[in-house]
């Protein structure tokens, strides 16, 4: 097993980006400023994040045999991720997600699945899967989900989970889960704890209460946080000005587990995690957001207070 290889089992969708002064409310009819279509999906997004820092990544997912589809996986490919399991379903269209942003970055997104609601146990098994790390989340079926979680559990891999768009983790799954990644929102949906910036006692209890090796808490503007059964880590976040918050928590992901697999101590891999997520707000769009180290490192020598 390659202790540093990471594979992704994970969605593909061609993002649809309309800019907008406002999000709308309900009944609302707005017009869009800009409108702009990219690559996306969040498995594509973690797994590119991944590889432009340089980690050795494999995406294992399905796209359409439409246009959208091929040129989803090319994207994918050029960032240096793996695709050869990237299945071209022939019945099933590429998944598409519709992405709302006003003018201070926020963002509104519905998801299409396409091909990714065809993304099974079988596309796991033919990947047959060598890695010492396995992400995965809920863009695809539970039944892909609980079986990359197995196929670590066989082969003695890490797995690691981002329960979004978020639903109830089974007790079959959460007892496979080596690392939960969520934000606040979801770790008050997770918790029923009260929403806003959990105190470290939160997040103990939180841990303790969703049984996991190591909880990840993404929280925006106030950085992020680790807990582990020897405590809570948290890094700052990087002040900036957010442009399109859209994709940043994959980034995050991506680059926290890239990180891990290169042998970073936790403190570090969420202290450079949470400076990718902050660069990726400030440009447009998803994986074209994403750095390389190179590009991390001078924006953050050039941002440093």
């Amino acid at each position: 097993m390659s202790d540093s290889r990471i594979v992704v089992v994970g969605s593909l969708n061609l993002d649809r980006t309309y800019r907008m002064m406002q999000l709308p409310r309900e009944g609302e009819s707005l017009h869009a400023t800009d409108h702009a279509t990219a690559p996306g999906g969040k498995g594509a997004n973690q797994a590119v994040a991944a590889a432009r820092l340089g980690a050795a990544v494999s995406l294992v997912g399905a796209v359409g045999s439409d246009v959208a589809g091929i040129e989803l996986r090319d994207a994918v490919a050029a960032a240096g991720v793996d695709v050869a399991h990237v299945r071209q379903d022939p019945e099933a269209p590429t998944g598409e997600a519709v992405i709302f942003v006003d003018a201070a970055g926020r963002n509104l997104i519905v998801v299409s699945q396409g091909a990714n609601s065809t993304v099974g146990e079988r596309d796991v098994i033919d990947a047959d899967i060598d890695a010492g790390w396995i992400i995965s989340g809920f863009e695809v079926p539970d039944a892909a989900v609980v079986a990359a979680a197995e196929r670590a559990h066989e082969i003695g891999a890490r797995f690691v989970l981002n329960p979004s768009p978020f639903r109830a983790l089974s007790e079959a799954l959460r007892e496979k889960v080596d690392v939960l990644v969520l934000n606040e929102h979801e770790l008050a949906a997770a918790t029923g704890s009260a929403a806003g910036t959990p105190s470290d006692a939160v997040l103990r209890v939180a841990r303790e209460a969703l049984r996991v090796p190591l909880l990840v808490v993404t929280l925006g503007s106030h950085g992020a946080a680790a807990v582990s059964r020897d405590g809570v880590v948290r890094t700052p976040a990087v002040a900036v000005t957010a442009v399109d918050t859209s994709g940043a928590g994959d980034a995050f992901t991506g680059a926290f587990v890239a990180h891990l697999a290169a042998g970073d101590s936790l403190d570090e891999a969420l202290r450079r995690a949470s400076a990718v997520g902050a660069y990726a707000v400030t440009r447009r769009g998803t994986q074209r957001s994403y750095p390389t180290p190179a590009d991390l490192d001078t924006w953050l020598s050039e941002n440093r207070h």
